[in-house]
């Protein structure tokens, strides 16, 4: 498994992952050009297992919810530990984040952040989550991954460190495919086609095959438009009002 140094390492960017599952990282990150990046030292990943600081033979992290119900919550002295411990291995801008169904919404404009901070500190709860008191003592973040709840925050993690990962450079074969994807400038993407020019009975767009260049911009923009307001209103509406306020 590819892990920083105990010193903190010069790579565009560095993550560490706080989990009671080590061996679910790199996971998809080790592979493809994630994976190609991590071997090459575009960014580098540090684990660290929240169990290494319990101090009981069994290796427990959790106890019974204050005030009774179900399942089992994170201590906040053996998580208040391990976040300990990557604090001081990350850089002074790194976010520190709890991946929570009850934080905000994870977005490409948070994945940004991340990347311009340099590294990020990522805690993964199980179980029914984590004492309070350890997220409010340390300042700890919380966002989530969309409205459902996972069995832990591992999954997460893969997910929105791959969104940043990609944005670095080196990693993606071509820069310029970032600047023309969902969210880049609060439009979805447009529709994308490939030889054969006719399949099934359904052709390429006459315009995608026409080779002028500002009829095929024009036209990836109004598709883009078209979709956004069609798919997620919400975005719509903001990309309506930015471009008012742009006028």
């Amino acid at each position: 498994m590819a892990e920083m140094a105990e010193q903190q390492v010069q790579t565009p960017f560095a993550a560490q992952v706080l989990t009671l599952f080590p061996e679910m990282f790199p996971g998809p990150l080790g592979q493809s050009l994630a994976g190609r990046g991590l071997e090459q030292g575009l960014w580098a990943l540090k684990t660290l297992d929240i169990r290494d600081f319990s101090s009981d033979k069994h290796r427990s992290v959790d106890d019974t919810p204050a005030g009774g119900g179900p399942g089992m919550v994170m201590r906040a002295d053996i998580v208040a530990g391990a976040i300990d411990a990557a604090l001081a291995r990350a850089g002074q801008d790194w976010p520190l984040i709890y991946l929570s169904p009850r934080g905000r919404r994870f977005d490409q404009a948070e994945a940004i952040r991340w990347l311009n901070a340099g590294g990020v500190t990522l805690l993964c709860g199980r179980f029914e989550g984590v004492d309070e008191r350890v997220l409010e003592a340390r300042g700890v973040e919380e966002i989530s991954l969309g409205d459902f709840v996972l069995s832990g925050g591992e999954p997460a993690a893969l997910a929105m460190l791959d969104a940043v990962i990609r944005m670095i450079p080196g990693v993606m074969g071509a820069a310029a495919t970032l600047w023309e994807e969902s969210f880049t400038g609060g439009l979805l993407e447009y529709p994308h086609y490939t030889r054969p020019q006719m399949w099934e009975g359904r052709e390429i767009p006459e315009v995608l095959v026409s080779g002028h260049h500002g009829r095929i911009a024009d036209w990836r923009r109004e598709k883009a438009e078209e979709i956004t307001r069609i798919r997620r209103p919400d975005l719509w509406s903001t990309y309506v009002r930015d471009k008012k306020d742009e006028g």
